[in-house]
């Protein structure tokens, strides 16, 4: 079996407002003033709200296709259609060990737009190694460890505000949902009233869930060491299950004072690239649950390594939800007690699942592992506007 074409399209289509993307975490630009005080755009569209997303098709000879989406950057695009689709004609796709190893070698491939251009690619291969053994893409990596994965309820997008953080809480819990994870607003340039609505929701959220529910908090590298220090020691009293991307990825000691001095479990990895760059924070034990994200660290392929790592170190291996099948295959291949959770962003699940017959919800918290060949992603015409084919 030879690849005979690699496509990406560029899919349109329009969702109710509702699952609007609306409110956003601190950020680290958020140091400058005038950015801090922008809030999350939302643009509608005669009412609706536009999606927008890519996804990539690997055609054989044989007939059988591989499909991965949605892919959320226009780069990955241009990178696959330019630079990596002439390297994969005549290769087979099968050969996905080889193939992952041969694509990284290019000078700039080890990070960055293009290495997440390469994860693109391997799940669609792996979808198509699904296919071509009528399997799902779990059985091929080993079979499934359980029939349903556990979810917890990502929050990005949700109000914040006085008393709407605490009531979303509990209607996350009686949904079904054992955890949640919500996200801080503010950093250091919010200054002390900043700081106060940071505590303020934290502890909202833990009143609502009460002892019974798990609840962590994600600071998206918006934070400094001595701003999460202050932070830790007051957050340290609501027992979250951890503190999420305080600094930035290459803060490596700011991350062992934390570690030393924070008291919180510490919670990192989805803007890491492959094993290497997991390595050094695993070598200094400055990790207690790993975020490595499919889409951008290498793939399927990558993501199995990643995780074997982290279980060497005992380390809770927790991919980034920035897409679920991919997490749900891998997961599905791995013990509870390397992978307890799943992510799954709640508001932004519903514009990532728009084109997708087969729409991945949670029932009672957990999500069923699909039984269709590959990964299960099957395109829906109907939700789809228009597309365009990159050249």
């Amino acid at each position: 079996m030879k690849i005979t074409d690699v496509e990406v399209w560029k899919l349109t289509g329009a969702i109710d407002p509702v699952w609007a993307h609306d409110e956003r975490s601190a950020a680290p630009l958020d140091s400058y003033s005038d950015y801090a005080q922008r809030s999350q755009p939302v643009s509608l569209a005669d009412g609706r709200l536009p999606v927008v997303r890519h996804y990539v098709i690997i055609h054989t000879d044989e007939g059988i296709d591989g499909l991965y989406g949605p892919i959320v950057y226009e780069e990955q695009a241009d990178i696959i259609v330019k630079r990596i689709k002439p390297f994969l004609i005549g290769q087979n796709p099968l050969d996905i060990e080889r193939l992952w190893d041969q694509m990284r070698v290019d000078r700039h491939g080890r990070s960055g737009y293009f290495m997440m251009a390469l994860s693109a690619i391997d799940c669609a291969l792996w979808d198509l190694r699904g296919k071509y053994y009528n399997a799902p893409v779990y059985r091929l990596l080993g079979g499934p460890t359980r029939t349903q994965i556990p979810v917890y309820a990502s929050t990005l997008g949700f109000p914040i505000e006085a008393g709407a953080a605490g009531k979303q809480a509990k209607a996350l819990a009686g949904e079904g949902f054992t955890a949640q994870k919500w996200f801080f607003r503010h950093g250091p340039s919010g200054g002390r009233e900043g700081k106060a609505i940071n505590l303020r929701m934290a502890q909202e959220i833990r009143d609502a869930l009460g002892g019974g529910s798990d609840f962590m908090l994600d600071c998206w590298m918006g934070w400094d060491v001595p701003y999460a220090l202050d932070m830790m020691e007051q957050l340290r009293e609501l027992r979250p299950l951890w503190l999420e991307e305080p600094l930035q990825p290459n803060q490596l000691d700011g991350y062992g004072v934390l570690q030393d001095r924070g008291g919180i479990p510490l919670a990192a990895g989805e803007h890491l690239y492959t094993r290497k760059e997991f390595k050094p924070f695993l070598d200094r034990g400055l990790l207690d649950y790993a975020q490595p994200d499919p889409d951008w660290t290498g793939g399927i392929t990558e993501l199995r390594k990643i995780a074997i790592l982290a279980e060497t170190f005992d380390v809770k291996f927790i991919p980034h939800g920035c897409t679920v099948m991919a997490n749900l295959h891998v997961i599905a291949s791995l013990p509870p007690s390397v992978c307890p959770y799943l992510e799954y962003l709640i508001r932004y699940q519903r514009q990532q699942n728009h084109f997708h017959i087969n729409k991945l919800v949670p029932v009672d918290g957990f999500l069923p592992l699909p039984d269709q060949p590959g990964l299960g992603i099957e395109l829906d015409e109907s939700a789809i506007l228009s597309k365009m084919v990159y050249s």
